[in-house]
């Protein structure tokens, strides 16, 4: 092994991890894959072939879904897909969402563990110690606001309808 390159060294995986969530082991495959399909060696796929590549790997998005996903991805809109775009790619097929019933009972195990005493709700004084001690960098008014925007009816309490809610709800739907 003396003497050769590193076949990893121009993969950023931390970079490509935040970006798709997915492991090393996968993310060396797909490297491998993208240099296969790169048959040119420019360091990037065209937009137009990325349907040939996609089916070639298995993955079976209708037109509309695909072009969605390129212009979603090719952040410059230079038509080059370069590995880290090819990534985030293929992790849209690779990493799944658990359907909606798998979600909920496991938002169901997690909402008894805080409803303790087994009433239905979690107060908010119970959530605010549960944020407080999952993270120790909130402040009091930190705090407040979370508190204030979950408790949108003011009732001191959560029942595991809005517990559901307030787990399932991103950033970005905000």
């Amino acid at each position: 092994m003396a003497g050769r390159a590193d076949p990893w060294a121009d993969v950023d995986f931390d970079e490509v991890q935040d970006a798709t969530c997915l492991e090393v082991d996968d993310i060396k495959v797909l490297f491998n894959c993208f240099q296969l399909f790169d048959v040119k060696k420019q360091d990037y796929l065209l937009a137009d072939d990325i349907d040939e590549v996609m089916r070639a790997m298995g993955f079976r998005p209708s037109a509309e879904e695909l072009a969605e996903l390129i212009d979603e991805i090719d952040e410059d809109g230079s038509g080059a897909i370069e590995f880290g775009e090819f990534a985030q790619l293929c992790a849209k097929f690779l990493v799944e969402d658990p359907d909606p019933e798998t979600m909920r009972a496991e938002l169901k195990t997690a909402f008894r563990l805080f409803d303790k005493a087994g009433t239905g709700f979690i107060t908010m004084i119970q959530f605010r110690e549960i944020l407080a001690e999952v993270d120790p960098n909130l402040s009091e008014e930190d705090l407040d606001g979370i508190i204030s925007e979950i408790d949108e009816d003011g009732s001191g309490t959560m029942d595991f309808d809005e517990f559901c809610e307030m787990m399932m709800t991103s950033p970005d739907d905000e």
